[in-house]
């Protein structure tokens, strides 16, 4: 009986020392890895924090998304792009000062900026500022070359309740957010 402990246990130890079917020892040693991989056999899989951050704000994930965002500001810098997204989130989170400040540090930025000045616009008419968001938006709407239908409901609802400060718009009074690229986030008014 003993024996044959040790000859399965000779057996085992024989079997460990093959490297055949075996993971491949770690490149950069046995910790985990930090941000995603620039160089190596899986640096043209990684995500930028950017686009993260945009598929997670699109599913609802804001506080997760801001996180992205902000991963994204430590790889590329506060970009144009970064601050509004960090405005957007915030906005997306209730936190209206700071979606305030990080959306007109990036019209700041690039005045040419179609989602940031829109953007800004949302956030001035959840504080109520009709009258700036009102310019905001035909700022954006001007820049934007009327392209884009979201922005220019955003004007006109602007201008509704600009026209008339009772102006609830309805059941579908909406505000919509606005990003680079094809998507756009909706900001449903809280009646």
């Amino acid at each position: 009986m003993i024996r044959a402990g040790l000859l399965v246990l000779a057996l085992l130890a024989v079997a460990g020392c093959q490297t055949a079917g075996r993971l491949a020892p770690l490149e950069d040693g046995p910790y985990a890895p930090g941000l995603a991989p620039t160089t190596g056999p899986f640096a043209d899989e990684a995500v930028d924090g950017l686009t993260v951050g945009h598929r997670l704000m699109a599913s609802g994930e804001y506080e997760l998304a801001l996180e992205a965002y902000s991963r994204a500001a430590g790889e590329t810098g506060l970009t144009v792009d970064v601050l509004s997204a960090l405005g957007s989130a915030n906005l997306r989170l209730g936190r209206l000062g700071q979606a305030e400040t990080l959306l007109r540090d990036a019209v700041k930025e690039d005045p040419e900026s179609v989602p940031a000045w829109n953007n800004l616009g949302v956030v001035l008419m959840e504080k109520g500022e009709t009258g700036e968001a009102m310019r905001v938006f035909r700022t954006a709407f001007a820049l934007d070359g009327a392209a884009t239908p979201s922005i220019r409901d955003n004007l006109r609802l602007a201008l509704a309740k600009m026209e008339n400060p009772a102006y609830t718009g309805g059941d579908n009074h909406n505000f919509d957010l606005v990003r680079r690229g094809a998507s756009a986030y909706l900001l449903l008014e809280a009646p």
